[in-house]
């Protein structure tokens, strides 16, 4: 009877084969399932058991192992805590810079009233600082003592440079800048990377004052608006949210002012990206990538006291940044923001027997912070 069950169901295999071959090749689909079905129906259940075998034994172990797996994996998603954390007695070495560049350029015929002299302006200022934790509290706020160990101060306008000084190279103890190093401050950071507070910089102000040349460039490195943006670049999500696994993200808002083409907000979104296990330690590596925001531009505009003649350009931004955090020491490894902003313009020939020819106006401004470890 075994017998005659398996034939019969050899010649039913035959002949849908043959079906098949008949109609061509037909897609993956109902077409092709249903016969098959069918088929199924006409085995009897005695051979379909006989057709099905049971787990082997390296089967089974390889289903356990891969139950094991699963809590494992779970644990590897555990949320990570993006916070700051402070030690009393603590000093780390960073290095800090801030940079903008702004040039305008014309290609083609320039118009005769070009109210856009071409040109380059750069600014560039490196501080090398050490910050001694002196203190903190129940919230995790810490009191730090900034002191300055090095400066390099880059400014060129319209093309000319205004001064390249190095502290490194420097000779003349006069200088005030030079007066700057060896100088310190004191300022609160919270777990968040904001400076909340400037506590302490008369000091470093009176020293500089008594130098002999005109202080204003050193003066503005402790302005107590500049000191907060040197110290406080690093956007950290508030407390309460800072629990975040590969994936998770937050925003904040920066608004800028670009003059003659008016000011701009951008929402800085953040994302935990990785977290790498390096000697030893934890690192949380997050990428920032902002989109334009309408949040606070009304307000801007309403304060706008130049005309806005942006509406006139094409505008081309792009705004990224990075963070390297050390979760195993609360410390900023590395991080760094760069907007790159820039607007075109196609104007008139000033030829008017030559129509093909126009005048093509770009204005790029960048922006770039960073701040790293040294040490």
């Amino acid at each position: 009877m075994m017998r005659q069950v398996k034939i019969s169901s050899w010649l039913a295999r035959v002949v849908v084969c043959s079906l098949l071959l008949a109609a061509g090749c037909a897609p993956l689909g109902e077409e092709v399932a249903k016969p098959q079905v069918e088929l199924e129906k006409q085995i009897p259940e005695a051979v379909a058991e006989e057709a099905a075998p049971a787990p082997t034994e390296e089967v089974a172990k390889a289903e356990v192992k891969l139950e094991k797996q699963i809590p494992e994996a779970a644990a590897a998603e555990e949320a990570a805590t993006l916070a700051l954390k402070f030690t009393p007695q603590d000093s780390t070495r960073y290095k800090a810079i801030r940079e903008i560049k702004r040039s305008v350029k014309w290609e083609g015929a320039v118009p005769k009233e070009d109210t856009f002299k071409p040109g380059r302006n750069h600014d560039r200022i490196e501080m090398t600082f050490t910050q001694h934790i002196q203190s903190t509290d129940e919230k995790g706020n810490a009191i730090a003592k900034i002191t300055i160990e090095g400066i390099k101060y880059y400014s060129m306008v319209k093309d000319k440079l205004i001064m390249d000084f190095d502290s490194s190279r420097e000779k003349s103890p006069n200088n005030p800048l030079t007066l700057l190093i060896g100088q310190s401050y004191t300022i609160e950071i919270a777990p968040t990377g904001e400076v909340t507070k400037v506590i302490e910089v008369k000091q470093a102000r009176t020293t500089v004052r008594r130098g002999p040349s005109m202080p204003r460039r050193a003066l503005i490195l402790l302005r107590s608006d500049v000191i907060k943006k040197r110290h406080g670049i690093i956007a950290l999500p508030t407390t309460d949210k800072s629990q975040l696994r590969t994936g998770d993200n937050w925003s904040k808002i920066k608004t800028f002012s670009f003059g003659s083409m008016g000011p701009k907000s951008y929402e800085k979104i953040y994302t935990l990206k990785e977290v790498q296990d390096m000697d030893n330690r934890q690192i949380a590596v997050v990428e920032m990538n902002a989109i334009p925001s309408s949040e606070m531009t009304e307000e801007l505009y309403k304060q706008q006291v130049t005309a806005d003649l942006s509406e006139k350009f094409d505008n081309i931004i792009t705004y990224t940044g990075q963070l390297k955090l050390d979760l195993t020491t609360g410390k900023v490894e590395k991080y760094f923001e760069r907007l790159q902003s820039k607007w075109i313009a196609a104007l008139p020939s000033a030829k008017q027997e030559a129509e093909e020819e126009i005048a093509v106006l770009t204005m790029s401004d960048t922006r770039f912070n960073s701040l790293e470890k040294i040490d």
